[in-house]
């Protein structure tokens, strides 16, 4: 996955890594990302095991077990990096919203 593709995170590939401050296996994160959205944000096997594959590649993750066909990832720096770089965006444009939603408040 090209360094361009990670500038903007989908809520799949944001909340993926977002699972992947502890170490856990893909089923878990099928398991979490309904869980911590609230069902509001849910990600397919196929998508989730294709991201996982992508961000290990980037070096985003890293692979800490293997049990059979079960394996278990973990962010590593550059992902954290890229998470906290998407959460800077998606700060801007609330600060963005906010700011032209309260000029109109005030007219």
């Amino acid at each position: 996955m090209s360094r361009n593709k990670l500038q903007t995170l989908t809520e799949q590939m944001f909340y993926t890594l977002l699972c992947l401050k502890t170490e856990c296996y893909g089923l878990d994160i099928l398991e979490r990302i309904p869980a911590m959205t609230e069902n509001r944000v849910n990600i397919g096997s196929g998508t989730l095991y294709t991201l996982l594959e992508q961000f290990a590649e980037a070096g985003l993750i890293r692979e800490t077990k293997v049990e059979g066909r079960r394996r278990s990832y973990i962010l590593t720096k550059s992902g954290l990096e890229v998470l906290q770089n998407e959460v800077k965006r998606i700060e801007a444009q609330l600060a963005d919203y906010r700011t032209v939603f309260e000029k109109e408040g005030r007219n």
